[in-house]
């Protein structure tokens, strides 16, 4: 892993596929989704625009993760 890769990983999940396609943000995370059983969710979020606001919404909760894991994930 070079220099570069390893400051994107730090700003956005990456997933490379069997077939060699990368991956990353919101679109990493509807191929993760599809594939623990989300299938549906996941096939009809992939289609434009609503990718779009899947990409938005990941870059908005990876952009302040301190700020949603406060709320989001308290025991």
């Amino acid at each position: 892993m070079d220099e570069a890769l390893r400051h994107a990983c730090a700003r956005a999940m990456h997933v490379i596929t069997r077939d060699g396609e990368r991956l990353r943000a919101g679109r990493a995370a509807l191929f993760v989704l599809e594939r623990i059983g989300h299938r549906r969710f996941a096939r009809v979020m992939r289609v434009p625009p609503l990718v779009w606001f899947v990409e938005l919404g990941y870059r908005i909760v990876a952009g302040n993760r301190r700020f949603f894991s406060r709320f989001l994930f308290r025991k």
